[in-house]
């Protein structure tokens, strides 16, 4: 049997999984409207001021670092769990990949990017 047979099988199911749960909820699902469910939900509290604010930088600049950093932290634990079978040259490699993301830190850090004023 061919190994791509497994993952066919897998997606056939997937599609009669997906197929089964949005059948019943156009089924069995509410079908009233009410004004209410049209209004826009902000944490439990009436909307104020327009959709369509502006918002500074630093939010994103915050976000962006953040995913940044913290995807590449996740290239740590593969390393770890393989750094007797790398060696020294798993050592250096990690230790270049370290020496960027300070570089990166480092730079985003002299640019201000981690100042919330």
């Amino acid at each position: 049997m061919s190994p791509f047979v497994s993952v066919a099988i897998l997606w056939v199911f997937s599609a009669i999984i997906v197929g089964v749960m949005v059948s019943a909820s156009m089924l069995f699902g509410p079908r009233g409207t009410n004004p209410v469910k049209h209004d826009p939900f902000e944490c439990g509290n009436a909307p104020s001021g327009s959709a369509f604010g502006r918002f500074s930088i630093r939010f994103y600049m915050t976000a962006i670092l953040f995913i940044l950093f913290d995807v590449e932290v996740v290239f740590l634990y593969p390393w770890a769990i393989l750094f007797r079978r790398l060696g020294l040259f798993g050592l250096f490699e990690m230790l270049t990949f370290m020496l960027v993301l300070g570089v990166g830190l480092l730079y985003a850090w002299r640019k201000g990017a981690l100042e919330w004023d």
